[in-house]
This record gives structure tokens, sequence and C-alpha cells, in this order.
């Protein structure tokens, strides 16, 4: 009942107008699936996805993904990991592939959580900042992705670099994603909110002195860019705050980062998406 009224939508009105509609009925799905355990969002959406997940052929390394070697790492170490991941994506060339950029909050989205159907490649790194993100791009620069999910710009925010220059560094990621993936989708994720006044992150001082309306702000600002620049701006600020714009404490571990609830919120929204906008498109062009 619920994917076809999705699709009906998308008969009768402009897939972007269909689309933030549906975000709306997703938010209420969401919440209600968290609250609803345990009810996964994937079953409910399960006609929206292909075949089970296939999972990339990992080197015998130890995995960024696994955190009891989060401390062990340096951030080249990182970088050289991440680098055979997008290295074995590269050689085995595998299909419905979905790419996620960005720092630690798209680090722990594991493979369990993330919507079958695709084969994902996390590229995320603790820290990072979109200058970090801008220079390892060519660790991609082979492989042939459907799509890459880039969210990127609170540690920018966190530690004092200014918003032009987040911008600005956003704005070349983008160009540079277009320009070596012409035939693949560039999404602009929203920078999420953070809990303020209720956090519990380590670095809560550095929270309190960021307004969430300063994060509004950068995401109209990446919007605008996005249409600029021919990439897709996804806004899951709204799935994610409460009614003062903070992020929900019940979907965050310490204010900042998401916890299980969280990424069950957010896989629901990628795989809503992944149904809406990038399977009706490969459809109209086979």
């Amino acid at each position: 009942m619920f994917t076809p009224l999705l699709y009906r939508l998308l008969q009768s009105a402009h897939r972007w107008a269909a689309f933030s509609l549906a975000a709306n009925v997703l938010l209420l799905f969401a919440l209600f699936a968290v609250t609803q355990r345990p009810v996964e969002p994937k079953l409910a959406l399960a006609s929206l996805a292909g075949s089970s997940q296939q999972l990339l052929a990992k080197t015998p390394v130890p995995s960024p993904h696994d955190r009891s070697h989060r401390q062990a790492l340096s951030y080249q170490q990182w970088v050289d990991l991440l680098a055979q991941e997008a290295s074995a994506a590269a050689q085995n060339q595998p299909n419905n592939l979905m790419v996620l950029m960005g720092d630690s909050i798209t680090l722990w989205f594991t493979h369990d959580l993330l919507p079958p159907g695709q084969t994902w490649l996390n590229q995320g790194i603790s820290g990072e900042k979109t200058l970090g993100l801008l220079r390892r791009l060519h660790l991609l620069d082979h492989t042939r992705p459907q799509a890459v999910f880039m969210m990127i710009g609170i540690n920018d925010v966190l530690w004092d670099v200014s918003d032009a220059t987040l911008l600005a560094n956003s704005r070349l990621i983008m160009q540079d994603l277009r320009r070596q993936h012409p035939r693949s989708r560039v999404v602009v994720q929203s920078i999420l909110p953070h809990a303020g006044a209720s956090a519990t992150w380590e670095g809560r001082d550095r929270l309190l002195s960021i307004p969430n309306g300063r994060i509004r702000r950068l995401n109209l600002e990446l919007e605008r860019i996005a249409a600029q620049e021919g990439a897709t701006f996804l806004n899951l600020y709204p799935l994610f705050a409460d009614e003062r714009g903070n992020l929900k404490m019940d979907l965050s571990t310490d204010g900042l980062h998401l916890n299980r609830d969280g990424y069950r919120v957010w896989s629901t929204a990628l795989q809503l998406f992944i149904g809406l906008e990038l399977d009706h498109t490969h459809r109209k062009t086979d």
C-alpha cells in the first residue's frame, strides 16, 4: 500500500514535488518504525529494493569500520585502507554500486543497516573535513558508481573553517565527482543538526557555540550550489530535528553522532530516494 501510493504520486506530479511529499510520509513512517521494534524499515520498503545486498570483496587487513581499530589508525592509515576498498570495487565493478563519502557519521553507517539490493562502498573517515575529502576523491576515479552520496561539513564548522571555505570546497567536490563520474548521480546530503544543550559529546562546548540556524543556512547554500553543479540535494535535516531544530536525542548517541535508530531513519530515507529517483531514472534510460 505504501509503495504504490508513492508511485501514483509520481504519475500525477513532478517527481521532486512528489519526493517532498513522500519525505513527510517517510518521517512519520521512520519514527513509527523506530518506536515499534523490531519492525525494520527495509521490510516495509522491500519492494523498492532489488536482490539481497551484495558485499564487496574485502582485502585481508583490519577494516577501518571495526571500532576496535579506531584509536590505532592514523589519518593516512584510514586513507590507505579505504584506497584498498575502492581498488577492490574498481577491479570487481559490482552492479548497483553506491558510494558513501563523509566523516564519522558516515563511517559508522554499518552494512547491516544500509539499504539492501545495492553494493555499498563506505568511504567515511572520522574527523574528516571538506578539504580532506576533496584531496582523496581520486581514490574513486576507476570505480563506476550508480550514485555517490556525500555528507560533509560538520567538522569544518566545529574546527573554525569559514563557511565560505566549506562551501567552496563542497562545490569543488561536486565538480570533481561530476567530471570523473558523468554517468553517476552525485547526491549532496544535508548537514545534520546537533542536540545543543542536551548533547553529551566530549566537544559539547563547541556545539553550544554553533547555532543550528547556521547549519540550516549552510544547507540552503549547499542546495543552491548542488543545483548549479548538476548534483542532487537530499535534505535529511527535517527527519532528525525536533521542534526546536535540534537533533533528537532518541536518534543519537551523544547529541552529534547517530545511534542505530538514527541510522534506520537515514537508511529508510536512502531506500526511498533510491526507489523514487535512481530506479525511476534507470527505467527511463533503459
